[in-house]
């Protein structure tokens, strides 16, 4: 099986600078659920992995985080396949969840039998694509900005990366 691994703030909604946890504010990219409904088309697994370290903070809670990944499955017809997320922070607790660890990712690996050759990882930053890597994963960089040196691809956003994921 393969699979497109996605980050949520930046591939899969906007992201706020800030923590986006509350559903008016949880606001999808244009071109996400069609990009979603083609990778599925494809014969992909998708799989969010996503740091929710403002739960660790106290800043909100995991009823708020999952109602936002309810309005997202929604919106994407309930394609998305799992979402994994890590809820503590380093000021908090350690994590081999928390991106860059890898965690989520091998959790998901296990638990799909996901061929890692075949599959990719879509993230807005290099912590996203870390842990990929390392497991064999190709990776994209969802950026509009100077290109990452470490990133095997770079794309402005997750429609525009359909090209790279057929």
């Amino acid at each position: 099986m393969k699979a497109v691994f996605l980050d949520r703030d930046g591939v899969i909604n906007r992201e706020r600078g800030e923590y986006t946890y509350l559903t008016q504010d949880f606001e999808l990219i244009e071109g996400v659920v069609e990009s979603i409904d083609k990778i599925k088309g494809y014969g992909y697994k998708v799989i969010v992995i996503t740091n929710q370290a403002g739960i660790a903070k106290g800043i909100y809670s995991v009823e708020q985080m999952k109602a936002c990944h309810d309005k997202m499955q929604e919106a994407c017809s309930h394609q998305i396949d799992a979402i994994y997320f890590a809820p503590l922070h380093p000021s908090v607790s350690e994590s081999l969840a928390r991106k860059p660890g890898s965690l989520m990712f091998e959790r998901a690996i296990a638990k799909f039998a996901i061929n890692v050759a075949q599959s990719w990882m879509a993230g807005d930053k290099m912590r996203d694509l870390i842990p990929a890597k390392a497991l064999g994963i190709s990776t994209i960089l969802v950026s509009e900005e100077g290109k990452e040196a470490d990133a095997d691809h770079q794309r402005k956003s997750l429609f525009h990366s359909l090209d790279l994921i057929r």
